[in-house]
């Protein structure tokens, strides 16, 4: 049985504004990534840093937000403030195709609200001044059954 969907979370992100806080003094932009992104994103310069660095922030906003309509009707666990996003983390292998990687507090938050048999399906997309980050989050064929409604009605 294939993995179920719980949620999707979408975040687009306009380039040209994107580049152009990166080149502030003092941002502290980079601090949302991890050390490994970091190494990944410095073998780029100009507007390709600034495009893959984008990528990276279009997915932990889109994880954010997968992970808050998976918790549709209760309240946050999380402070929005509180979320490190470096615990976030967008991986790719050999070919270039990324998964997340969650660490930390964030990622024992999302196991304490969602349980362990999760995963993450996620792409970044460039065109034009445009990023988008899309993930979606499911649960995995292993993971406790839910009963489909015997009626499904269109009120």
């Amino acid at each position: 049985m294939p993995p179920y969907v719980l949620a999707h979370g979408i975040d687009v992100v306009d380039l040209t504004a994107f580049a152009a806080q990166l080149s502030q003094p003092g941002t502290q932009f980079l601090r949302v990534l991890s050390r490994r992104e970091r190494l990944r994103a410095n073998r780029y310069s100009g507007f390709r840093f600034a495009e893959h660095v984008a990528g990276r922030w279009a997915i932990k906003e889109a994880v954010i937000k997968a992970f808050s309509q998976a918790l549709f009707g209760q309240p946050p666990i999380i402070a929005a403030e509180e979320v490190n996003f470096a615990e976030i983390e967008v991986v790719a292998d050999a070919f270039g195709r990324i998964k997340v990687q969650l660490h930390g507090e964030f990622a024992a938050a999302i196991t304490a609200a969602l349980g362990e048999d999760l995963q993450w399906f996620a792409s970044i997309s460039h065109d034009g001044a445009v990023c988008i980050g899309s993930v979606i989050l499911c649960r995995s064929h292993t993971a406790r059954t839910i009963e489909a409604p015997s009626e499904v009605t269109n009120d």
